[in-house]
């Protein structure tokens, strides 16, 4: 350590920082803009010049080294004359209106301006001419607001090692730009949003706008769109470098059950992630998928905790996703957890709704059985009708029942013998019953549900297999990939189609349809449909499967109160809370049918406002996996920007579509660690030191408030 005076103050500071660090860190403000932290020093602004006390001229104080005894000044006439001339000879080549771009209110360059009470009137301004380049993906250039600090230029070169960006000039003019101006992704840029993060105008900036507060979730929007969250940039990298035990530790912190959601999840996070920008998103899911299977369970479960009993008891009544993940964090809570399901099986729709060809039922047994080795006392083929005479024996209890009753929609001839519901259908085929279908089957519903009853009539021995629906192609409920794979099965589908009638008379022969010339919703959320003229046709069958919604399967004898389609009511707002003191609900059972992910989301949430209930805090977070070693010097990837997205392993259609094995086996092992490494990284830029402007030191507010005061 040394001593040194700044402005008459003495501090003592690490020998071999530079004075305006020491300044900074003591809390004296010093003008600087090329200057950043994280990057090597540049001294181009000449902003933060310093003299020192015996020594001859002005120096650059991020570049001039603190010594013991070092006497400096960092405000004279000489020092102020000399920053307004550099700051004036930067606000030349710099555009006057601040409130026409789009970093207003925080650009440093701007706080500068204010600081210094500067303008470019002395001076000849002039324009430099260049476009702004929006051809590239997720960044924009607009080189006419560069003031060459050279911070862009040194995170891409020296801070990320990606050395993509370099000084051109133009018409006697320099800027910042790739060598011979090729596009980023032809450059090999990795697309890290280095240079924007340090940029301290709006030259480099990210093509979407947002506030301080939106920041993270917009540049991270994969963990964003995620219902729980998962850290999946930090479980990617783990993925890259075969760490596949760590990475499934990230995920178990916020899932129960990675294998199933590596399966089945709605993969929200892959249609936001903005390696989709580039090319093709990154497949997050099957990267989830191939983790989990490869790790032997080990450090997680080492890692999980597990608080003192409270003496406090739950009962959780239903054991699909919602409920399942709901008794696993109570019963680490410390809370004794008994989980009543009304199923011979755990999993709910895990088990009994999504066919095992989509999820092979080993794997929701296996992460099924996780709540019973937190000792969660599960109880089987019990159905709870009357929860409130459960308050008599526990201190709470939760409803995720979920939506196991299918609808049938109010038509001519739906009561015809040959019809059944999807829920009703798709329960009997993962029990191994007859579902009493013939060989001529229609499918009223486009969601991935109605996918699940086509492709399972068709493995049952269906001979023809007809799937219907309201919505145009491009608008269709399911995923994709149903749509497509259910085509190479030889499910024939029909969109745009409204359901008039099922023919038949005492049994069904077919099903009357129109086409849809348009449809959608009003004002009140009423479905407008508007027919093609003389459209009506027949398509025959003798059986029709209703797959066009799900209840819960309550009723008020239950006690509690109801909501819109047989919902049940709770609170206002994020909480669980139902209509009776002490009794909870979450999952489908209280919006509606949606996704296995979503219901995880739901369980979580209710089990953390059960916990406080109980008298705890409701923290149910934990740290399962290991610090990780991030590397902000990334290097460069030769042809980055066009690396393809890994295919899954689909079996093919005249292999599949008569049993129930298992469709798609994800990626395979040579595919794994690159397609991790496709992944922009982009919450490393929230590594990256936040810049700090002269209102945030304390002896600069001091100075400012006095010289106002004067």
């Amino acid at each position: 350590m040394v001593n040194i005076i700044i402005d008459g103050k003495e501090i003592t500071v690490p020998q071999g920082v530079s004075v305006l660090e020491a300044a900074l860190q003591n809390g004296i403000y010093i003008p600087h803009l090329c200057h950043h932290p994280d990057l090597p020093e540049l001294e181009s602004c000449r902003l933060c010049i310093v003299e020192v006390q015996g020594r001859e001229g002005v120096f650059t104080s991020c570049t001039l080294k603190v010594e013991d005894g070092l006497n400096i000044c960092t405000k004279s006439e000489k020092i102020d004359h000399l920053r307004k001339l550099a700051m004036e000879l930067l606000l030349a080549a710099h555009p006057e209106d601040c409130s026409t771009c789009p970093k207003y209110g925080r650009c440093e360059f701007q706080t500068l301006i204010q600081y210094m009470e500067v303008s470019a009137t002395r001076m000849r301004t002039r324009v430099k001419g260049f476009q702004s380049n929006e051809k590239n993906p997720l960044l924009i250039h607009d080189m006419n607001r560069c003031v060459l600090c050279g911070r862009c230029v040194r995170a891409c070169n020296d801070l990320r090692g990606v050395k993509v960006l370099q000084y051109n000039k133009k018409d006697m003019e320099t800027y910042v730009g790739t060598l011979q101006d090729k596009l980023l992704k032809d450059s090999d840029c990795c697309f890290c949003g280095a240079c924007a993060e340090v940029c301290p105008t709006g030259t480099i900036r990210d093509m979407l706008n947002y506030s301080p507060i939106e920041k993270r979730d917009t540049l991270i929007p994969c963990e964003a769109t995620c219902p729980v969250r998962t850290n999946i940039p930090k479980y990617l990298r783990f993925a890259k470098e075969g760490k596949f035990a760590e990475a499934t530790a990230v995920i178990h912190e916020k899932l129960p059950f990675p294998e199933c959601l590596g399966r089945v999840c709605a993969h929200s996070c892959e249609s936001k992630c903005r390696r989709g920008e580039v090319n093709e998103a990154v497949s997050i899911r099957d990267i989830k998928r191939f983790a989990a299977e490869h790790d032997n369970n080990k450090l997680w479960k080492k890692n999980s905790k597990h608080l003192p009993s409270t003496g406090k008891t739950v009962c959780v009544v239903g054991g699909g996703p919602a409920g399942l993940a709901a008794a696993f964090y109570l019963a680490k809570q410390g809370h004794e957890v008994v989980l009543k399901e009304a199923y011979p099986r755990l999993g709910g729709q895990m088990q009994y709704g999504i066919p095992s060809y989509r999820l092979p039922r080993e794997i929701v047994d296996k992460e099924a059985n996780y709540v019973k080795e937190v000792g969660v006392k599960v109880e089987l083929n019990t159905r709870v009708e009357k929860p409130k005479e459960l308050l008599e024996k526990f201190d709470v209890v939760l409803m995720a029942i979920g939506t196991h009753n299918g609808v049938r929609l109010p038509m001519e001839g739906n009561e015809l013998n040959g019809i059944t519901v999807n829920t009703e259908f798709l329960r009997k085929a993962s029990m191994g019953e007859d579902t009493g279908i013939g060989k001529h089957v229609i499918v009223l519903g486009g969601g991935n549900v109605a996918f699940d009853c086509a492709r399972t009539a068709k493995r049952l021995g269906a001979e023809e297999v007809h799937l219907a629906c309201l919505e145009k192609r491009e608008v269709m409920l399911a995923d994709d990939e149903e749509i497509l794979q259910a085509g190479e099965e030889g499910i024939f589908v029909h969109p745009g189609q409204t359901f008039e009638r099922i023919v038949g008379d005492d049994k069904v022969t077919g099903a009357a349809f129109c086409n849809v010339k348009n449809f959608y919703f009003d004002e009140n959320r009423k479905a407008i449909i508007e027919k093609e003229p003389n459209s009506e046709h027949i398509i025959n069958a003798d059986t029709v499967i209703f797959a066009v919604g799900q209840r819960t399967a309550i009723n008020e004898d239950a006690g509690l109160k109801l909501g819109r389609g047989n919902s049940i009511a709770v609170e206002i707002g994020k909480s669980a809370k139902t209509s009776v003191e002490g009794i909870f609900a979450c999952g489908d059972a209280v919006y509606g049918t949606k996704t296995v992910i979503e219901a995880v989301a739901s369980g979580r949430a209710a089990a953390s406002e059960i916990d406080r209930f109980l008298g705890g805090d409701g923290d149910i977070s934990e740290v399962l996996a290991p610090e990780e070693q991030k590397l902000s010097n990334i290097g460069r990837i030769e042809g980055f920007g066009y690396l393809r997205r890994a295919k899954e392993d689909i079996v093919q259609a005249d292999k599949r579509k008569n049993n129930f094995n298992d469709v798609n086996k994800g990626l395979c092992n040579d595919d794994i660690c690159s397609e991790a490494g496709r992944c922009l990284q982009c919450d490393l830029r929230f590594d990256i030191t936040k810049h700090r402007v002269w209102s945030d030191y304390s002896i600069s507010n001091e100075v400012e408030v006095n010289k106002n005061a004067n």
